[in-house]
Parts: C-alpha cells; sequence; structure tokens
C-alpha cells in the first residue's frame, strides 16, 4: 500500500467516525485532526528548537566578545563559536528541523486531494466548499462573498491574524537581539541564520497565496499547522527580551 493509500483510508476511517459530528464536513474535521496529531509528535522537536533559542539568545553576549576578541582571525572566531554551541548543546540552525519535517506531510495531502487518489474524499467538502476545489473554483461559483468564497475568506483571516502576529513577535525578537559586527560571516550558520531571519517572518504571509492556489484540503492542513506553530510558540515563548523577563 502507497502511503497516498494509506493516508486516504486513514481519512477516510476518521471521517466516518466523526460523521455523527460533522456530517459533510467530516473530512475537513479529519484533517485538522490529522494535523494536529502530526504537530503533536513534533511537539518534542519544537520544544528542543525553543531551548536551542533560549541558549543562542543567552550566548549572543558572549558570541559578540568572541567576534571583537577574534574579529582579525576567522579560522579562530570558527572554531571557538563552534566550540562554544557544541558545549551548549544548541546549533544556529536547530529551530529549522520541525519545519522540514512538515513538507513530505503536507506534499502528500496535496498530491492526495489533486488527484483521484483521494477517491472518495474528494467529494467532502468544508461548509459546502469541496476539499479537492481552489480558491479560483470558488470565484467561479458565486464569487468572493458567495457561500464557498466566504469559507476561503475565513481561512484567509486566520491565516492573516496569524501572520501578522507572527511577524510582529519575530520582528520584536531581532531587535533585541545583538547588532551584527564584523566577522558574523565566519561563525558557523550564522549567514544562513541572518537571511532566514529576515525571510522567515515573511513566509507567514505567503501562506495566504499557498491557501489560495492548493487545493481546500492542503490550505485546511497549512492554516491548522500556522495556527497551531503560532499557539505553540506563545507557549513555549522561546526567545523573551529582557524586559519581557522581568
Amino acid at each position: 500500500m502507497s502511503v497516498f493509500a494509506f493516508l486516504a483510508s486513514l481519512l477516510g476511517h476518521v471521517a466516518d467516525a466523526l460523521d455523527p459530528l460533522f456530517g459533510a464536513s467530516a473530512a475537513a474535521a479529519a484533517v485538522v485532526l490529522l494535523t494536529m496529531a502530526v504537530r503533536l509528535a513534533l511537539h518534542p522537536l519544537a520544544r528542543s528548537a525553543a531551548r536551542g533559542e533560549r541558549t543562542r539568545a543567552e550566548l549572543a553576549p558572549r558570541l559578540a566578545e568572541l567576534k571583537r576578541k577574534h574579529r582579525k582571525n576567522p579560522e579562530r572566531l570558527q572554531q571557538e563559536a563552534a566550540e562554544m554551541y557544541r558545549q551548549a548543546g544548541s546549533s544556529p540552525l536547530a529551530g529549522c528541523l520541525p519545519m522540514a519535517v512538515q513538507l513530505p506531510v503536507f506534499y502528500v495531502m496535496y498530491h492526495l486531494f489533486s488527484t483521484d487518489g483521494g477517491g472518495d474524499l474528494l467529494r467532502h467538502t468544508l461548509l459546502g466548499a469541496p476539499l479537492g476545489d481552489r480558491w479560483a473554483d470558488a470565484l467561479a461559483d458565486g464569487g468572493p462573498l458567495g457561500a464557498r468564497g466566504l469559507v476561503y475568506l475565513g481561512l484567509f483571516v486566520l491565516v492573516a491574524a496569524v501572520a501578522t502576529w507572527t511577524y510582529v513577535r519575530a520582528r520584536k525578537a531581532a531587535a533585541a537581539l545583538p547588532a551584527p559586527v564584523a566577522g558574523d560571516e565566519e561563525v558557523p550558520g550564522a549567514a544562513v541564520l541572518a537571511r532566514m531571519g529576515k525571510v522567515l517572518p515573511l513566509l507567514s504571509f505567503g501562506t495566504l497565496v499557498t491557501v489560495a492556489v492548493v487545493p481546500l484540503a492542503a490550505g485546511l492542513y497549512l492554516v491548522t499547522s500556522t495556527t497551531w506553530t503560532a499557539v505553540e510558540r506563545l507557549v513555549l515563548q522561546p526567545l523573551r527580551t529582557p524586559a519581557e523577563r522581568a
């Protein structure tokens, strides 16, 4: 049995179990539950990433001192920084793993509802909007304020709210970090981390575009996962400024 067939069968069984509660939207509820199950399974990685971010924030003054001390010796700076991260049990790129692990699950969900592999699942809806359709289909059937269009509008509002909160929080966290100094590019992972720090806050807004172009089921997966991430990070509070800690 392929992974697509397995997921289709799993979603079908869960949807059948939820049918008494959700009716025609049972498969949509099954997608939400599957997403939450995936994120719950990844929670240990998220906790590890949060600890890593706290550790990196605590190491920031020491790292800045290393940069001042070894700015004329890039090789020594790299060695000292790597050793400092190793002793602390952290890595500049540790927070990327939970996001990377989710990509195959999203791909399977996208493929399942983009082909006939979804079988009966493609006939299920979310408040009247077929799970295999896209926003363009909703626009063609009643426009943005039609019955199906309002389903997408609700998802867009939720994603926009979460993206705005994530962006503001990320900017606040970035402002609490020490300003870059000469030698940053020599620290292991620092260049990649700096670029990611500028791009990642904007990716939340990119989810709006993704939800609009992928099948509704895949968009529902993204919305649920994005919301989970925001709530999870709020609970874990991986990076706080000194003022917030007081």
